[in-house]
C-alpha cells in the first residue's frame, strides 16, 4: 500500500502470506516510519525461531494465549502471551513464539521501518528454543 497517501484497510479474512517463521501474515496499513500487520499461529503451533536485520517491532496480543522466546545478547526470556499483553522486539533480538491449544494466538504488530518489499534477507533462522511444530 503506498504510503503517500491516507490508507484504509479492513482485516482480510484470509491470510496475505506467511512470515518467514511460519506465522499468518494479514498485512494492514503502513507509513514511510512503520508497518501495521495482524499475525496468527494456529492453536498448538511453534514458529520458526529467527532475528531482524533491519527491523523492530511491537506486538501487543490481541487473542489465545501462549509464550514469547527473546534474547538479546546476555539477555534472554521467556514471556507469557495474554489478550493485552504488549511486548517488543529490538533489533538484533532473537525470538520465537508458540500458542496454547484451543485458541489461535492472535497479534497486532508495528513494524519499524516498513518490513522491506521483496526481501530474502530480513529474517534469518537461529537455533529454536523449543522444537517446531506446524
Amino acid at each position: 500500500m503506498p504510503a503517500d497517501r491516507p490508507a484504509t484497510r479492513r482485516l482480510p479474512d484470509a491470510a496475505d502470506t506467511l512470515a518467514p517463521d511460519g506465522a499468518e501474515v494479514r498485512i494492514l496499513c503502513s507509513l514511510a516510519g512503520g508497518s501495521a500487520a495482524h499475525f496468527r499461529l494456529a492453536p498448538g503451533a511453534v514458529s520458526r525461531a529467527g532475528r531482524h536485520r533491519t527491523v523492530e517491532e511491537i506486538w501487543y496480543i490481541l487473542e489465545g494465549r501462549g509464550e514469547m522466546w527473546r534474547r538479546m545478547g546476555t539477555h534472554e526470556d521467556v514471556v507469557t502471551l495474554t489478550p493485552g499483553l504488549c511486548l517488543t522486539i529490538p533489533l538484533g533480538t532473537s525470538f520465537q513464539f508458540r500458542s496454547g491449544h484451543g485458541t489461535p494466538l492472535s497479534a497486532f504488530a508495528v513494524t519499524m521501518p516498513p518490513w522491506p518489499e521483496d526481501s530474502n534477507d530480513e529474517w534469518t533462522e537461529v537455533e529454536p528454543h523449543w522444537p517446531v511444530r506446524p
